[in-house]
């Protein structure tokens, strides 16, 4: 009874259960992956930046959801990495619980920024003559810290929850990184208001936030359908498109992954598909809002003529 209740200091990544060769095409396909997901984001943020005419409500958030995005992958993707290549390689105790809050700060994050944008693009379609003086830089500004306030406080709800509890078991954390549903399943002892709090939270901030933004967009759709003008419904539609694509993919995943069932055949799916969520998620996001928005492709070009001409 003693050695059992020995407390854990460090647990090991099971990762993907795959041979050796798997292991190393792995390590390249998420490797690639990463590196272009902080170029795509890195290169969303420096355009922003950089062109005065990106100087608007909606990129001043595109900005802030590739900042997640690229803290996001920075988080989760290189343990991973270090997984394929030593996979009997620890993670300590208090670097374990410090992924599970950064990835619980930065996916809560994430929800609201949508949120955000949503509304921007509400405003902007639904009221545009009153845009700017509701989407004023104060405003914004309010938004976004907000965003990332309440994102950080949701996230030591957890933490503070989940530090107390006695881990004595095995050590094998059948996931790719600390994710906080299956940190819970070694704790030995009661993790019931655990799991109602991610089930809790993960209702309040995926399927509320979701809800709203369907609202919006309805409200948005209608304002589309009454445009006369050609040239302004499909301006309209292109502005609206790729934030359709980035929450359609985020939340999908997303409440799939934390409203659904987490015991059975269904975990090991989920495991999957977070790692979707968590590293494809990111890399598609700029590749999303560049192909499909004119104003930062006229940006890149413009980038790009300049660099050539010097």
């Amino acid at each position: 009874m003693g050695n059992n209740m020995t407390l854990i200091t460090e647990f090991i990544l099971v990762g993907f259960p795959v041979g050796p060769r798997m292991q190393i095409l792995l390590f390249g396909l998420f490797s690639s992956c990463y590196v272009f997901t902080l170029l795509g984001n890195g290169s969303i943020l420096g355009l922003i930046c950089l062109e005065s005419r990106l100087h608007t409500p909606m990129y001043f958030f595109l900005s802030h959801l590739a900042l997640v995005d690229m803290a996001y992958a920075c988080n989760t993707v290189p343990q991973m990495l270090v997984n394929l290549l030593r996979p009997a390689k620890p993670i300590s105790f208090a670097g374990c619980m410090t992924q599970t809050f950064l990835f619980l700060t930065f996916a809560h994050t994430e929800c609201l920024l949508l949120v955000v944008m949503s509304y921007d693009r509400y405003v902007a379609i639904c009221q545009p003559l009153r845009y700017s003086s509701i989407m004023s830089w104060r405003v914004c500004v309010t938004l976004v810290v907000t965003s990332w306030v309440l994102g950080v406080i949701l996230a030591l709800v957890h933490l503070v929850l989940l530090l107390p509890l006695p881990f004595c078991g095995s050590q094998k954390l059948n996931h790719f990184f600390c994710e906080v549903i299956a940190v819970l399943k070694l704790a030995c002892a009661d993790t019931h208001l655990n799991e109602v709090m991610v089930l809790a939270g993960a209702v309040s901030v995926l399927v509320g936030p979701f809800s709203s933004i369907v609202v919006s967009y309805v409200h948005i759709l209608c304002a589309i359908l009454r445009i006369q003008a050609p040239q302004g419904r499909q301006k309209a539609f292109s502005t609206c498109s790729s934030h359709l694509c980035v929450v359609g993919l985020f939340y999908s995943t997303a409440i799939v992954t934390y409203v659904g069932p987490q015991h059975g055949s269904a975990e090991e799916q989920k495991k999957y598909l977070l790692l979707f969520h968590s590293l494809f998620n990111p890399m598609l996001n700029p590749l999303i809002y560049s192909l499909r928005n004119k104003e930062v492709n006229r940006a890149l070009k413009k980038m790009l003529a300049k660099e050539s001409a010097s």
